[in-house]
C-alpha cells in the first residue's frame, strides 16, 4: 500500500461528487445502515452525502479512514460492482 493511501481515497471520492450513491455503514452491535443519496461534497478529512429520507433531508459525513478500514462502503447507484474509495 502506498503512503499516501488517505489522498489517494480523497482524490477518488472527490471525482464523484454530485453523483448518486449507495452508503453501506456498519453501525456496531451487527447494526448496519444502508441509505441511497448524493455525494455532496468533500473536505479534507470528511466526505458528506445528502441523504432524502421520506421528504426529510439529512447529511452524513463520514471520514476518508472509515473507507479505508471498511466501516462504511460507497458505490455508485447505477454500478453496485463500482466501490469509490478503493485504493489498489
Amino acid at each position: 500500500m502506498p503512503k499516501n493511501v488517505l489522498s489517494e481515497i480523497r482524490k477518488d471520492v472527490n471525482s464523484f461528487v454530485g453523483e448518486e450513491v449507495m452508503v453501506k455503514a456498519n453501525r456496531g452491535r451487527r447494526k448496519v445502515m444502508k441509505k441511497e443519496g448524493v455525494l455532496e461534497k468533500t473536505h479534507p478529512n470528511v466526505f458528506v452525502v445528502k441523504i432524502d429520507d421520506h421528504n426529510q433531508i439529512r447529511r452524513l459525513s463520514y471520514s476518508y479512514a472509515d473507507l479505508l478500514t471498511d466501516s462504511v462502503e460507497l458505490k455508485l447507484k447505477e454500478d453496485h460492482s463500482k466501490k469509490i474509495g478503493i485504493v489498489s
